[in-house]
């Protein structure tokens, strides 16, 4: 069974860990201790005891901003993320959130794919948003009514 507690200072060092394993860009420690000091939401995603994923959520008035969704490489595809998507989206509709929104870069085409499964659709971009190893890329915006 997997359980979604709170993320806190304690759990980062794992979460880095984690992050360099997922990402090509990750985010840094700095990255999630401001967003916890923000009070986003941060949740990790625990299966028997262990962590195996997690995510964090801006909530700005009645949207929220999925910041980062990420499960362990080695157990992607087998349901976690669209559950621990579903907990968020659970979330969201219990703070009176009315829409979802998330970037993704245009290359990660598993992710785009992920996304409009769950019910997101394209909406933008953003110039010129994400580090590659050549510069800058843009990102592309996805939405969700909630």
């Amino acid at each position: 069974m997997v359980r979604y507690p709170s993320m806190t200072v304690t759990d980062l060092d794992a979460v880095v860990a984690a992050e360099s394993r997922i990402h090509p860009f990750p985010w840094t420690r700095g990255n999630f201790s401001d967003s916890l000091a923000a009070g986003h939401g941060a949740w990790l995603a625990r299966e028997e005891g262990q962590m195996i994923g997690y995510a964090l959520m801006m909530q700005a008035v009645d949207e929220v901003h999925l910041l980062n969704i990420s499960i362990l490489p080695e157990i992607q595809r087998g349901g976690r993320g669209s559950a621990l998507l579903n907990h968020l989206v659970d979330w969201a509709r219990a703070h009176a959130a009315k829409r979802m929104l998330l970037e993704v870069r245009p290359g990660n085409v598993a992710g785009q794919r992920f996304y409009k499964l769950h019910g997101f659709v394209e909406i933008g971009r953003r110039r010129d948003y994400y580090q590659t190893h050549e510069g800058r890329e843009d990102a592309i915006v996805m939405a969700r009514d909630l």
